[in-house]
């Protein structure tokens, strides 16, 4: 082809001829053929060039070939998300048509680590699960415990029919003998609870109240009243044989976890019933109560058998005496530290009621197997080798009654500790009582006793962020109530449901006494009811009056005035000087001058006294109190409790 675009003839005799073409004098068309045929040729060599383009980059920019689509794969996608839809919206799994509902009204536990009761209430009847005590505040002068408020459950006693325990802590059995010292009620369980509540009787003399026990075997349903189904599902904890709770009225099933964590390596084998858990949420769940004490802790909470290299280690070092102290209810760290202290030769001497009646009742039911030889009595200890000797006993949180911190200050009748003893302290401070545990270590070192307070010779019981989790997805429920912590624990457990796809208004932040509704359509909180605690002193297991701490608290932050005096009634005037006597107010030597200044007080109070006052003695004194008060307080700052007794003459 040439460039003027003409198309050469094939070359005859070596000549090349140009084609002729009709009309060929026709000058401007073969301009216009010309210039087509170059515009031709030009779009050729760019298409050609793109082509090349296109296979020299590997293809970009080549416009690809939709792939058909598949419309029977298509509609099974389809299918599989609105399974999804369905297998995840617990919605879907109630009952809508339902009018019933139940009331779930929490009396302790809330804004607090202990004290748990929780009254599960349909129209005609009610359970209780269980029923809690808690320890008191650093202010509660010779308060030794605290139990709920049982004005409510007074109210309802008629419709309760059962009490529910899913395990044997103290803050969760501890006041049942202060409940059935009044009310009694069926008390349904797994053995070891209420084979601790049943010592509880004993020690407070009601042991006829055995009779209330029912054991339940876990797995199986339960029928309570006419309005309850109860199945108890096996849980892992800090103490052996818990259980959550699966709860079942027309309105719909309720879960209470009770205290868990989710421990796939249990000291006996008995892993977490996770089957049943997923049986219920598959089925349908109306709402879940579940506990909130480790809503902080991001990593998953060890198991208990991760304690056992820690304690392998300190029994292969120790010299001297080993004195191990944690929890008396921690079954299976006791069995562990005692297997490694009968690994190593060493005798067991176990020190501490309460440790004594949890190990008794643990061998005697079967749920740990130690032999029994390898025990010995506190006062055999004092003419052993060091070196064979394991005391395991209570005090890990620095109580003065306990027997570590007897033994820490030289009182114990049976121990006191050596230089080469190594004490084991395998438990976490309970907020509130850092500064008792501190003490006593302080006396422990003193007396030259080595501590080992290593965190991996303790693990929590209870679930952490990931182990909630998987409870919410297991259970699957509409509604979420978190419990068991303090409020900011129940809201951060809140957020982590939130996370777990629970929408924000199917989940409510309760308070003791709020009594929560909830129907399969939805939950609100329709009252509140009386709660609080009620103080106990140990020493003879009585109540304390409400007025009573208040006035030791009174007493320990602002002292005391005691004032005394004569007063003629005719004339308005002292007899002779008043007695004033302070005590926490102000020191010894200024007795006198605060004598004087309280003298001057009632004679201006006498001077300007109000007509009759005088033949009125209760108003006299309530009067003079007043008058007395606002003058400590303005030169002092202090509200003193003030006790003034006036003799008209």
């Amino acid at each position: 082809m040439e460039k003027n675009g003409n198309v050469k003839e094939p070359e005859v005799n070596g000549n090349v001829k140009e084609s002729s073409k009709p009309n060929s004098n026709r000058k401007p068309n073969n301009r216009n053929n010309n210039r087509s045929n170059q515009n031709r040729d030009s779009k050729q060599n760019n298409k050609n060039n793109s082509q090349n383009r296109n296979k020299n980059s590997g293809g970009r920019g080549r416009r690809r070939q939709s792939t058909p689509v598949d419309e029977n794969l298509k509609k099974f996608v389809a299918m599989n998300q609105e399974g999804h839809k369905q297998r995840l919206n617990p919605h879907f799994k109630l009952d809508l048509n339902s009018k019933d509902k139940i009331r779930i009204t929490p009396l302790g536990g809330l804004g607090e680590i202990g004290g748990n009761i929780t009254v599960f209430e349909t129209q005609k009847e009610a359970i209780l699960v269980d029923v809690g005590m808690s320890f008191p505040d650093e202010d509660m002068h010779g308060v030794d415990i605290l139990v709920p408020d049982f004005s409510y459950i007074r109210e309802i006693k008629d419709k309760i029919k059962a009490v529910i325990i899913t395990h044997a802590h103290e803050d969760h059995i501890g006041a049942m003998p202060y409940l059935y010292k009044e009310m009694q009620f069926p008390i349904y369980g797994s053995p070891l609870p209420l084979a601790m509540i049943g010592n509880k009787f004993d020690e407070h003399h009601i042991k006829e109240h055995r009779r209330f026990f029912n054991p339940i075997e876990k797995r199986k349903v339960y029928e309570i009243g006419d309005d309850f189904k109860i199945e108890w599902m096996h849980m892992t904890h800090s103490i052996i044989d818990s259980s959550s709770l699966a709860i079942t009225t027309e309105a719909g099933t309720v879960i209470h976890t009770g205290d868990f964590k989710i421990d796939h390596t249990p000291v006996d084998g008995y892993t977490a019933d996770l089957h049943r858990l997923a049986y219920y949420g598959e089925k349908g769940v109306l709402c879940l109560l579940s506990d909130s004490t480790n809503s902080y802790n991001p990593q998953p909470t060890p198991s208990e058998l991760s304690v056992a290299p820690a304690l392998d280690r300190v029994f292969s070092k120790a010299e001297g005496r080993v004195i191990l102290s944690t929890f008396s209810s921690n079954i299976h760290r006791v069995q562990q530290a005692i297997q490694y202290g009968i690994k190593y030769g060493r005798k067991i001497c176990v020190i501490g009621r309460s440790m004594e009646r949890n190990i008794e009742i643990a061998m005697q039911y079967d749920y740990v197997k130690l032999p029994k030889n390898a025990f010995v009595e506190p006062e055999q200890i004092s003419h052993m080798n060091d070196k064979d000797v394991l005391i395991v006993t209570t005090g890990s949180q620095g109580e003065p009654s306990s027997a570590l911190f007897r033994m820490s200050i030289g009182e114990h009748r049976h121990v006191k500790i050596k230089p080469t003893d190594l004490v084991v302290l395998s438990s976490r401070a309970i907020p509130g009582n850092e500064g008792s545990i501190s003490g006593m270590l302080n006396h422990l070192q003193r007396a030259g006793a080595k501590i080992s307070h290593d965190k991996d010779i303790h693990v929590s019981g209870h679930a952490s962020i990931e182990e909630q989790k998987l409870m919410l997805r297991l259970t699957n429920p509409k509604f979420f109530l978190p419990v068991h912590g303090e409020y900011n624990h129940v809201v951060r457990h809140k957020e982590t449901a939130v996370m777990c796809g629970i929408p924000e208004r199917n989940i409510y932040i309760m308070n003791d006494g709020d009594s929560i509704e909830v129907a399969p359509k939805y939950m609100r909180k329709v009252k509140t009811v009386k709660s609080g605690k009620t103080y106990i002193d140990n020493q003879n297991n009585h109540k304390i009056d409400d007025d009573i701490v208040l006035d030791r608290q009174k007493l320990a932050s602002d002292g005391i005035v005691m004032l005394i005096a004569e007063v003629d009634g005719q004339h308005a005037k002292m007899l002779s000087k008043p007695k004033v006597t302070t005590f926490g107010l102000v020191a010894d030597k200024q007795d006198k001058a605060f004598a004087k200044e309280m003298e001057d007080v009632l004679e201006h109070f006498l001077l300007h006294i109000k007509d009759g006052l005088l033949e009125n003695g209760r108003a006299l004194e309530n009067d003079l109190r007043q008058v007395v008060r606002k003058h400590i307080y303005r030169k002092m700052k202090k509200y003193p409790l003030i006790v003034p007794h006036v003799f008209v003459q």
